[in-house]
């Protein structure tokens, strides 16, 4: 903190501890009582300043506000051109139990005035669409009743919309099983996907976004009511998926679109295509559902992202666990990533997570429900002496590099064969690139590439000998 000044209770979704309690001079100019009156009475001059709407009700339509259930829209069929909706993020935000903060006190100064909306104790929370609302029934149970509800949301979206209507939702998650509810929900609607794009909506220097890989975008998906096309076979699907992809990757990349955002657009981008059918089946007849689009989709991104992190040519050249460990500083960075997420990108690797950390040794760690990687500082020096893979050589290599013990780290990159591997110094600037100035890992890769040219001298001249 920079100044001394009134904090705010809602900083972020939540209600945290402060740690100080409000302390006004109230006769300072600047500042005091009468600033703070000022400021309260200008807000309520502006507010009462808008014009009243008229509450829209099943037997009156017109424009203004109303209240009613997006699963039970009291509207006729194709009556909107288009509807814009910013749903529940699955299980992120308690939106309902934030709510009771204010309710309890608008309940007070303006219940009378709103009887049918200050009807409960509390807001109600039995038919809040978010995965926690079935809570007795554990997470399978959650997710289901957040599936099936936003599914009706959509169809109820579908209903409404004039032919040819717009619907844009904005949705953002970076859990599986966030977008597989909403991906099958969508699929369910009758809505086609035209297309999906990330709009960056969160300020970097959130709390949020401390000690984690939280997006700082949200996915901006655009429907219409349109006729879709009849059954497609996966096969078929597939190879349509993956020529679309192709394209959209490209563009994502070259907007700029990085790390998590990355792979989250190209979810949508991956809707678009499976969201033209009324039906993806497979050659038993077997539905295809959103779990089968997700790690298709997954593949199809890490491998490009790979590709271009690598500057092409190198990206078939390093091991499974080499890429995997790329996509993670890529992805996510340092941070310590729940255990599912991690699972699914290394799948996506070809690796098995859970053979990684029990192999002795290993470059992750588990921490409860999370998943770290670790750098080479956190690594058993013997253990990385041992190891043969191109990350236990790069980061041993960065051990003897920062030890200063030169022949031992010419040694190894000879041993190795590594040291005259392009593949090898360009994961190394890779890795250096995904990561933050302040990182200890960072400043021992710049460093061992700083000599570049002198260790791959060096090593030439050792396996002459």
């Amino acid at each position: 903190m920079q100044t001394e000044a009134i904090g705010y209770t809602f900083g972020r979704q939540a209600l945290p501890m402060l740690w100080d309690y409000i302390e006004m001079n109230p006769i300072e100019h600047t500042g005091g009582w009468a600033d703070t009156i000022n400021s309260i009475f200008t807000n309520i001059d502006h507010l009462s300043q808008i014009p009243s709407l008229p509450l829209i009700t099943s037997e009156r339509q017109g424009f203004g506000a109303t209240h009613a259930s997006a699963t039970r829209l009291p509207y006729p069929d194709a009556f909107f051109d288009a509807i814009l909706t910013d749903p529940p993020y699955y299980d992120n935000v308690p939106y309902s139990y934030l709510s009771d903060f204010f309710y309890v006190w608008l309940k007070r100064a303006v219940g009378h005035l709103y009887p049918d909306l200050f009807s409960t104790p509390l807001t109600p929370k039995a038919g809040e669409i978010v995965a926690y609302s079935n809570g007795e029934g554990g997470f399978e149970a959650g997710k289901r009743f957040f599936e099936e509800q936003l599914a009706l949301s959509f169809r109820e979206m579908q209903r409404v919309l004039k032919p040819g209507g717009v619907a844009v939702i904005v949705y953002a998650h970076k859990s599986t099983a966030g977008w597989e509810t909403v991906i099958n929900a969508l699929l369910d609607s009758g809505l086609v996907v035209n297309a999906a794009w990330p709009l960056n909506t969160e300020m970097e220097s959130r709390l949020r976004a401390n000690e984690s890989a939280a997006l700082a975008s949200s996915i901006y998906i655009v429907a219409r009511k349109a006729e879709r096309q009849g059954v497609g076979l996966y096969p078929q699907v597939r190879a349509e998926l993956r020529q679309h992809m192709e394209r959209r990757l490209q563009r994502l990349w070259e907007e700029g679109i990085g790390g998590a955002d990355f792979f989250i657009a190209a979810i949508g981008s991956g809707i678009e295509v499976f969201g033209r059918y009324e039906q993806v089946i497979d050659m038993e007849g077997n539905v295809i559902r959103a779990d089968a689009l997700l790690d298709e989709v997954r593949t199809l991104a890490t491998d490009f992202a790979v590709r271009q992190i690598l500057h092409n040519g190198f990206a078939a050249e390093i091991s499974d666990r080499a890429r995997f460990y790329v996509l993670w500083r890529w992805n996510f960075g340092e941070a310590r990533v729940p255990f599912d997420e991690a699972r699914k990108l290394a799948q996506s690797c070809g690796l098995d997570l859970s053979e990684e950390w029990a192999r002795h040794g290993g470059m992750v760690k588990k921490e409860q429900e999370f998943i770290r990687l670790l750098g080479p500082h956190q690594r058993d020096l013997d253990d990385l002496a041992a190891g043969r893979d191109l990350i236990d050589v790069l980061h041993h290599a960065l051990r003897l590099w920062e030890k200063s013990e030169r022949s031992a780290l010419i040694q190894r990159l000879t041993e190795s064969g590594y040291g005259a591997s392009e593949a090898f110094y360009r994961v190394a600037q890779a890795i250096s690139e995904c990561l933050p100035l302040e990182s200890k890992e960072k400043k021992l890769l710049d460093g061992l590439l700083t000599g570049r040219s002198r260790l791959q001298e060096e090593v030439r001249q050792a396996r002459l000998l």
